[in-house]
């Protein structure tokens, strides 16, 4: 059976979720090999075998922490020579769209980003996307080299699948470019205690209808009641109301979660590209005319500082 090589996403050691979720999908095309790079990568193959890695090659250097991500596709480009795969999946953040965009350029191959699917094809792995703002959905599949193919998170389950996992040592040899842009400083993201907004399984937003910052607080009870991460808007966020790093839509973020509730949010174009792949899309709007409840499976039309807290409650009775 062919071999697929996995980027492996970890933060010294502990495998992202995404990362997870790109086995489930590597499964389907072949034998996933995992690529794990930097501090505490041997650390990952637990994690790795656990969820179906036949294969982890590792490989640790001080150029992966103080350099931006050549050095990262310098060690991918080597595990491509070495395996021979039959594609290379990457999780589709601004990092792994930069590094699978570098390593498709270097091995002369096509590419495809934000994919939400994968199937086997005939004639190779086939990609299902969602494109011109969310407004088509399309199948595509690389024509010319190894595919190397990015994959938005929340886009397959997470499934347990116990494989072999065996550690190999990657030989890496880092080129000139590897160490053209260097890292001066790193400010640690003050943690919310929510999960991370294009990972969450979850997302509740907010938008001009709540109204001011202080007002934000009603949306951030209602997805700590569901474990959930905060969006918001971007009017939301022009507004100063919420912080940038929140914003979801074509400007800011891309969601994909199993749930996701808008509240406030008229559903402009631009906010709909960034969230329209979620499985299951609730809103709440005053206005029975918003163009959000032409994209929703369940819409209330209603003031969101009565249906919000009401919601909330609601939530935390069954909970407990």
């Amino acid at each position: 059976m062919a071999e697929v090589l996995v980027y492996v996403d970890h933060v010294d050691g502990a495998v992202r979720k995404p990362t997870l979720e790109l086995l489930t999908l590597a499964r389907r095309l072949g034998e996933p090999v995992a690529v794990a790079l930097g501090n505490g990568a041997a650390d990952t193959a637990a994690t790795l075998a656990e969820h179906g890695a036949v294969k982890v090659l590792t490989h640790d250097a001080p150029e992966y922490a103080e350099y931006l991500v050549v050095p990262k596709v310098d060690a991918l480009q080597a595990a491509h020579e070495q395996v021979s795969p039959a594609a290379v999946l990457v999780p589709s953040s601004a990092e792994g769209k930069e590094i699978a965009a570098r390593l498709a350029l270097r091995i002369g191959s096509g590419i495809i980003t934000d994919a939400v699917d994968l199937q086997a094809g005939a004639e190779g792995p086939v990609a299902t996307q969602s494109v011109f703002a969310a407004s088509y959905t399309t199948k595509s599949r690389v024509s010319k080299g190894t595919p190397v193919i990015t994959v938005k998170p929340n886009s397959a389950a997470v499934e347990a699948a116990p494989a072999a996992g065996a550690v190999e040592s990657l030989n890496v040899t880092f080129s000139e470019q590897a160490t053209g842009t260097k890292i001066t400083g790193r400010t640690p993201r003050e943690s919310t205690g929510r999960p991370e907004l294009t990972e969450a399984a979850i997302v509740v937003s907010g938008g001009r209808g709540v109204n001011g910052a202080e007002n934000f607080s009603i949306i951030e009870a209602l997805a700590d009641s569901l474990g959930a991460a905060v969006g918001a808007s971007r009017a939301a966020v022009d507004a100063g109301w919420y912080p940038h790093t929140n914003q979801v839509g074509q400007t800011g973020k891309s969601v994909s979660p199993q749930l996701y509730i808008a509240n406030g949010i008229s559903g402009a174009i631009q906010h709909r590209a960034g969230m329209q792949t979620s499985k299951t899309i609730v809103a709440v709007n005053k206005d029975p005319e918003a163009p959000i409840f032409d994209l929703v499976d369940y819409g209330v039309v209603g003031d969101l500082f009565e249906v919000v807290p009401q919601l909330t409650e609601e939530i935390k009775t069954r909970k407990g």
